[in-house]
């Protein structure tokens, strides 16, 4: 079972509370985490894209690194651990995103990938003149499909010259090629973006809410699964999970009711606005889940509050979930959190 770390690109993580850790993003904090990861024997480490933050009190999101450049001076000081950057789709040129990758492959032989982001909040792309219009909630899939194409193309030929609805590559050539495949991941959760990954994915990261309930995630590993079935691939589920960890449940317990209590309402306030722009979304699609009222201080991710006893238990009922290949975690703390994770649950794993 891999275990990766979903690294803290943008201030304070994912927790949307004054009461959690507050920090800034540097390069040094991000390299001591993923070089902690490495240490710790986690597999892999992924950095989210994000452009425009939530404000609130505590500037939420407001301040973020840029995914590919942050992960190839990561290639540079790590060795073993799987590095993924996102790429937000409608930003970057898909040629050009796959020279970038092919340049992190030489940093990094073998251990770079990249993660797909269609894009749902448009308040991101407006303030940078590139939102298409509304239409585009439609048929991001779409246009993310042709997107990987041409990547692919590229990768696996040196040429590509699709001719499609998005993109019309005309002798379009990249040189060198990678040493080593380019693994796409997703977080597609509604039924159009899983297909997405099954199609043309190689993991799929899942998002689920629910506090201490493991079982959140059955019903869409198995939706991968059989998407995955469906189109003849072989597509792995990654579920996400924060972790909040203390020796006694109910020193975890405390924290988590404490981030609760300091919720930042005005950054939470900006999300559910981004997230009821796209009128057509998905039952259990992200623009969804992340505003459910129960729990979006924390994105709505499933949540594993306990000792590290607790933890170890509910992560080894994870495991036995049909296509689940491996799970990614964020902390309220990332560096004591993924050091505790690897010298205090690893051990306790069936």
């Amino acid at each position: 079972m891999d275990f990766g770390v979903f690294i803290p690109i943008a201030n304070n993580g994912w927790l949307i509370s004054e009461n959690a850790p507050q920090y800034m993003p540097t390069f040094d904090l991000n390299k001591r985490v993923v070089q902690e990861a490495e240490a710790q024997g986690f597999a892999f480490a992924l950095s989210m894209v994000k452009l425009r933050g939530f404000g609130g009190k505590t500037e939420f999101w407001d301040h973020a690194l840029e995914s590919f450049t942050l992960m190839a001076g990561l290639a540079a000081c790590t060795e073993r651990i799987k590095l993924y950057a996102s790429t937000a789709v409608l930003t970057l040129p898909p040629a050009v995103v796959a020279r970038m990758a092919t340049t992190i492959d030489q940093i990094a032989p073998g251990r770079f990938g990249i993660n797909i982001v269609s894009g749902w909040a448009s308040g991101e792309y407006t303030q940078m003149g590139l939102w298409p219009g509304d239409e585009y909630f439609g048929h991001r899939y779409d246009y993310a499909t042709e997107y990987v194409r041409v990547m692919r193309d590229l990768w696996e030929t040196g040429r590509c010259d699709l001719d499609g609805r998005f993109f019309h590559m005309e002798d379009c050539v990249l040189s060198p090629r990678p040493s080593a495949k380019i693994d796409i991941v997703c977080a597609g959760q509604s039924e159009r973006g899983m297909r997405f990954c099954a199609e043309y994915g190689d993991y799929n990261f899942i998002l689920s809410p629910g506090i201490n309930d493991p079982e959140v995630y059955r019903e869409p590993t198995e939706k991968l699964a059989a998407a995955a079935a469906e189109s003849g691939r072989d597509v792995g589920s990654l579920p996400l999970f924060m972790a909040i960890m203390a020796d006694t449940d109910e020193e975890a317990q405390a924290k988590w009711a404490s981030y609760h209590a300091g919720a930042d309402l005005g950054a939470l306030g900006y999300m559910a606005d981004e997230g009821s722009k796209d009128a057509n979304a998905a039952e259990g699609g992200t623009a969804k889940t992340i505003n459910l009222p129960d729990g979006a201080v924390n994105f709505n991710m499933a949540t594993l509050v306990g000792s590290y006893e607790t933890v170890a238990r509910q992560i080894d009922q994870v495991a036995t979930m049909k296509g689940v290949e491996g799970m990614m975690f964020t902390f309220d703390d990332f560096e004591v959190g993924t050091r505790d994770f690897g010298e205090k649950v690893m051990p306790l794993l069936g």
